[in-house]
This record gives structure tokens, C-alpha cells and sequence, in this order.
């Protein structure tokens, strides 16, 4: 019984290596939210999930956000949590609760649990050394631009803190609070942020962790996970996804044709789901490749 075990780990082991060889030296962009970030259990395979992936070699860079952190800290705060199109209204009360949950609570328990492991994960904002620079956004509603306050789009990405990190051998745990050249700060949408971030890096792969095993051919019909497409059909079938999917294919097709050669959405609900997707010859979820 136990060398059957063993030898089956032998195999796992064995079937990682050529992609362990492939993957030396890569940088990996990784978008974690969603339920993966509030259940324990998920919470701590994740950051197991990041160190493995940094002592077998790899460069991973994690972006993330909080919405559901955020809704809470504004229920506490007697703030009331408004969206149009799909996008959080964003007032200057707001934005203070946002900033304070993304960068002092939601970062720093990343970042406390990836450390747990060795001296790796260096926490930042987008704001901290011109990483994000953004402008405002609007909402468009029935054809009409929306007010819809310090939300941001990204302008430009300055990677260089992050890269000096990667190089010194560190973990950057990323938060998706922006800055705008006015001096205002801006709530940027993580999928967003991750996607620019992949592409300045030049990143080998954008990771993107969501709710949903993938993408699905034709939801809510059947329940078929695409498990590759290019930038091209992707484009084609982004009018028919569900609201929720938009930001992480959006994000998706925004990094392959930014240059990224592979970008990915998994399911982070399953254990262990980066590890699956990096190091098996099966992979999981749906993989986006350029045209």
C-alpha cells in the first residue's frame, strides 16, 4: 500500500518536471479573489499554492482585490454599497474604507500567510512607486457616460518596484488601488490591474482565480468548460457572457494580445488549482491564447 502511494507521488512528481523546465525564470501574474480568498482552507493552499510555485523557479506576482471585504467594511461604516453597470460606486468615504480594507487588512493577511513560509511576499499598492496611474472612469448606462466616483481606469503601469522585488527574490502581493496624475486615488478592478501588470511585466502567463470552473460553450445550457481558444473566438463569444465573466475574459484577452502568451481562468475553489494548471499535462479551467 504505501509504495503504491509513493510511487503514484513519483509519477505526479515526474509529470511535473518538463513543465518545471519550461517554466524556470517564467514571471506569473496571479488575479486571487473571489471564494478563494475568504475560506480558510482555500486561503492557506493558495499561499502554499504561490511559495511552491517560487522555489521551483518561477516568478509569481500576485494581484488582488476584496469586494466582499470591502462590502462589509462599508456595512460597518454605515456606508451604503451602490452599483451601476456592474461597477461599485466609489465616493470619497467610500474610497477611504476601500483603500484602508485593500491595503491594510486584505494585503496584509496575504501577505502573512505566504510568509508563514520564509521571508518571500513584500506587500504594495498600486499606488506605491507609480505602479498603476489612472483616470476616471465612467459607467455607461442605456448609451450614457455615469458618474460613478473614484473609480479608475488604468493608464499606465510603471513596473519597476515590482521588478526589483522579483529580482531580490520576492513574492510582490499586489493591491488594485490606483493613483491619478490629479492626486486622486482610484478603485481599479484587480482583473483590470492584473491584466496591465502581466502585460508590462511581460509575463508568461496571466492567471486569472474566479467562482466558475471556466468558461463554459454555452452556459446555462450545459455546463462544457472551454478548455482552450484563442484571442480570436474569444472576442467573437464576449457579447454573450454573463456580466460576471466580462472582467476576467476581458482581462484575459487584454493580456494575450498585450504580448502574454498564455492566460488562464481557474476555478480557486478547487484545492490547489494553480499547481493543477501549471504542472499537469491536463491543466484545468480554460486557457486563452493569442490568435
Amino acid at each position: 500500500m504505501r509504495l503504491t502511494t509513493a510511487q503514484t507521488k513519483a509519477e505526479a512528481l515526474i509529470e511535473a518536471l518538463p513543465w518545471l523546465t519550461r517554466f524556470h525564470g517564467a514571471t506569473v501574474v496571479i488575479k486571487y479573489g473571489g471564494n478563494a480568498m475568504t475560506e480558510e482552507g482555500l486561503k492557506a493552499g493558495f499561499a502554499e499554492d504561490v511559495v511552491f510555485l517560487h522555489q521551483a523557479g518561477l516568478r509569481p506576482v500576485v494581484v488582488h482585490g476584496g469586494g466582499p471585504q470591502i462590502s462589509t467594511a462599508l456595512d460597518k461604516a454605515g456606508i451604503e454599497s451602490t452599483f451601476t453597470a456592474g461597477l461599485r460606486v466609489t465616493t470619497p468615504e467610500a474610497m477611504q474604507v476601500v483603500r484602508m480594507v485593500l491595503t491594510g487588512q486584505v494585503n496584509r493577511d496575504i501577505v502573512g500567510l505566504v510568509n508563514r513560509h520564509g521571508p518571500f511576499a513584500v506587500g504594495m499598492s498600486g499606488e506605491d512607486a507609480h505602479l498603476f496611474t489612472a483616470v476616471r472612469k465612467q459607467a455607461i448606462v442605456d448609451g450614457e457616460p455615469v458618474d460613478i466616483g473614484q473609480v479608475g481606469e488604468i493608464t499606465k503601469v510603471d513596473p519597476g518596484a515590482v521588478n526589483a522585488l522579483l529580482d531580490n527574490g520576492r513574492i510582490p502581493v499586489i493591491s488594485s488601488v490606483a493613483r491619478g496624475d490629479d492626486n486622486e486615488i482610484y478603485n481599479v478592478n484587480a482583473d483590470t490591474a492584473a491584466a496591465a501588470l502581466a502585460v508590462a511585466l511581460q509575463a508568461h502567463k496571466l492567471i486569472v482565480l474566479t467562482d466558475v470552473e471556466g468558461l463554459y460553450a454555452s452556459w446555462p445550457d450545459d455546463t462544457d468548460v472551454i478548455d482552450l481558444l484563442t484571442a480570436a473566438e474569444l472576442e467573437t463569444m464576449m457579447p454573450t457572457l454573463s456580466s460576471g465573466m466580462v472582467p476576467k475574459m476581458e482581462a484575459c484577452l487584454t493580456a494575450v494580445q498585450g504580448g502574454v502568451p498564455q492566460a488562464h481562468v481557474l476555478d480557486g475553489r478547487v484545492p490547489h488549482s494553480l499547481l493543477l494548471e501549471i504542472f499537469t499535462n491536463e491543466g484545468i479551467g480554460t486557457m486563452v491564447m493569442p490568435s
